[in-house]
C-alpha cells in the first residue's frame, strides 16, 4: 500500500460542507489534498493542472454535472482515479458513473470508516510509479 502523503486528491462538490469534512477525513489519513472545486468547471480546470491521482467527484453540481466531469476526466486523465462521492444512489446514476470510468462510489451521508476503505481501495488501483 502507498504512503497517502504520496497520494494527492482532488475534491470537486458544490457543497460546502461536503468539501470540508472530506478534507478534514483524508487529512486525518495523511492524503495530501491538492484542491477542491466548488463547482464542474472549476474542477476540470484543476484536474487538469494538478493532475491528481484520485478524484472525488459529486454528482449533482451545477455546470456541468458529475457524471459530464467524470466523462471529460476520464478523456483528458486516463489514470487518474475518480471516486462518485455523493447523495444520489438510484440505480441509473450509479450505473452511469462506473460505466463511464468511476472506480467507486460513495453514499452521503458516508461512514469515514467506508470512505476510507473506498479510498484504499481506489489506492490500490493507480498506476504504479515510473
Amino acid at each position: 500500500m502507498p504512503n497517502p502523503a504520496n497520494v494527492s486528491v482532488l475534491i470537486i462538490d458544490d457543497n460546502d460542507v461536503s468539501r470540508s469534512m472530506l478534507r478534514h477525513i483524508l487529512a486525518s489519513e495523511r492524503y495530501r489534498v491538492v484542491g477542491e472545486a466548488g463547482n464542474g468547471r472549476l474542477g476540470l480546470e484543476l484536474a487538469e493542472r494538478l493532475k491528481p491521482n484520485i478524484i472525488c467527484l459529486d454528482i449533482n453540481m451545477p455546470t456541468p454535472n458529475g457524471i459530464d466531469v467524470l466523462r471529460q476526466v476520464k478523456e483528458k486523465l486516463p489514470q487518474a482515479v475518480v471516486l462518485m462521492v455523493t447523495g444520489n444512489n438510484d440505480r441509473a446514476s450509479v450505473t452511469e458513473a462506473m460505466q463511464g470510468g468511476a472506480a467507486g462510489y460513495i453514499v452521503k451521508p458516508y461512514n469515514p470508516t467506508t470512505l476510507l476503505r473506498t479510498l484504499e481501495q481506489a489506492v490500490l488501483k493507480l498506476p504504479s510509479p515510473a
